[in-house]
């Protein structure tokens, strides 16, 4: 099985300006709440999400196509390509469940869109990845219901080379928003944890996952290496029934 037709490189120059930012926004921030209370940094019980890249195969028009305005995107399962499409995606269940809340309240963020995408087994991005380009499968938006919750249904995604295995998201105001791709709130990712990585990765159609995360740790992927206590997903369940993989979000 293939490892990837990702241009690594291209994607780690995309990443770099974002970590330089947040490195810069987490220092600067410090200083003014110390220098406005006289104190050390002080922070939200529910910090706000870290910002991250989007990486290069986002498909929401900043770089390429966009998903984003195409019927049927606004689903729970995205294990299929929507419209013309016909492409299923492989691998071993993958339930994601993300609860938004205001980080100054803790209080449920209702209403809101997240916009979720990711890798499929053999480390590929549906629109952009090789004989991928015509699917669009594992992308798709759900609106935050009235205890912040949002639910996708989905597959365990690869370990391709240079990264960690994650999950992207971008958050929006309202699902009207972010099926125009306009007014997005926040870009962030999230880490899955090593004892579920190791489970998976040991199963058939993952070979080169489990290869693959030999050699990258979150201490060294380029986006978590900073810090992942807040994008860390607590993952349960198991490799014949699937997993559940769950974030409470900041916003």
């Amino acid at each position: 099985m293939a490892d990837t037709e990702h241009d690594h490189d291209g994607g780690l120059a995309r990443d770099l300006p974002m970590l330089r930012r947040r490195r810069l926004l987490g220092v600067v921030g410090g200083s003014a709440v110390a220098a406005l209370t006289g104190a050390g940094p002080a922070y939200a019980s529910i910090p706000r999400i870290p910002e991250e890249t989007a990486g290069p195969y986002p498909a929401d028009g900043s770089n390429g196509p966009n998903i984003l305005t195409t019927s049927g995107l606004v689903r729970q399962n995205i294990t299929r390509s929507v419209g013309k499409a016909k492409g299923v995606a492989k691998g071993i269940p993958l339930i994601i469940k993300l609860r938004l809340v205001h980080a100054a309240t803790e209080k449920a963020a209702t209403g809101l869109a997240v916009y979720l995408w990711h890798c499929n087994r053999d480390g590929l991005y549906s629109l952009y990845s090789k004989g991928l380009t015509g699917e669009n499968y594992l992308r798709g938006v759900q609106a935050s219901n009235s205890t912040g919750w949002v639910r996708f249904t989905s597959i365990y995604p690869a370990c391709y080379s240079g990264r960690w295995p994650h999950i992207h998201f971008e958050v929006y105001p309202s699902v009207a928003k972010a099926t125009r791709a306009k007014n997005k709130l926040h870009t962030s990712q999230l880490a899955l944890p090593a004892k579920t990585n190791a489970l998976v990765y040991a199963t058939s159609g993952y070979a080169s996952s489990k290869r693959n995360v030999s050699q990258v740790s979150l201490a060294t992927d380029n986006v978590f290496s900073d810090g992942y206590a807040q994008e860390l997903a607590t993952v349960t369940g198991s490799v014949t029934k699937g997993f559940t993989a769950v974030l409470t979000i900041g916003v």
